[in-house]
């Protein structure tokens, strides 16, 4: 354990510690375990014996927010997380690559690595890839979409994986029909079975 100094707005003592999971932060003292005094891990790029007040209270008061959003003015936030620091907006989460960036990150550079950042899953905001029309007997949408295991066909509630000796981008309506078609067939099958 080593003493820091005081947080000028709680008068809590600021320590670096190392615990069972790793080197972290505490404001207050350990207080038995009626409350229990706030912690923030310690990311790699940083050292126990080289950390000071001012980067231990950054670290604490993650996550920040960086600010709004310039397209629909939803909130930036930095954290530090289980998997490494990140900057989250809407759901969609983007990795910060640097660690100690999290705590400097400014609007520009959140802004950039969201947009490089993949389509998550549970974002919901995943764009088609291309868009195929209705399905010509049964209506709804065909839409190309790309997932974790490559480019797939998603209508109804039904996703189609495309075999690799097809393109999504030279897909047709009626490639994607009969794909479609197949597998509901082999699924009638295999329930026969």
């Amino acid at each position: 354990e080593r003493e820091l100094g005081v947080d000028p707005e709680t008068g809590l003592l600021v320590s670096a510690r190392t615990g069972r999971y790793g080197p972290y932060v505490q404001l207050g003292p350990a207080e038995g375990d009626k409350s229990k005094p706030r912690r923030a891990g310690i990311p790699e790029g940083l050292e126990l014996e080289t950390i000071d007040r001012e980067t231990a209270l950054s670290l604490l008061a993650l996550p920040r927010l960086v600010g709004k959003h310039p397209e629909d003015s939803r909130d930036i936030i930095a954290g530090l997380g289980r998997y490494g620091a990140y900057i989250k907006h809407n759901g969609k989460y983007a990795k910060v690559p640097d660690a100690l960036e999290v705590l400097t990150i400014g609007m520009n550079r959140a802004v950039e690595l969201l947009d490089r950042a993949p389509q998550g899953r549970r974002a919901g905001t995943s764009k088609p890839l291309r868009e195929l029309g209705e399905h010509p007997a049964e209506g709804s949408e065909i839409n190309v979409l790309s997932g974790r295991y490559g480019p797939y066909l998603k209508w109804k509630n039904k996703n189609v994986s495309i075999p690799k000796s097809l393109k999504p981008e030279t897909l047709t309506l009626e490639d994607a029909v009969e794909l479609i078609q197949a597998k509901s067939a082999t699924r009638k099958r295999s329930r026969q079975k």
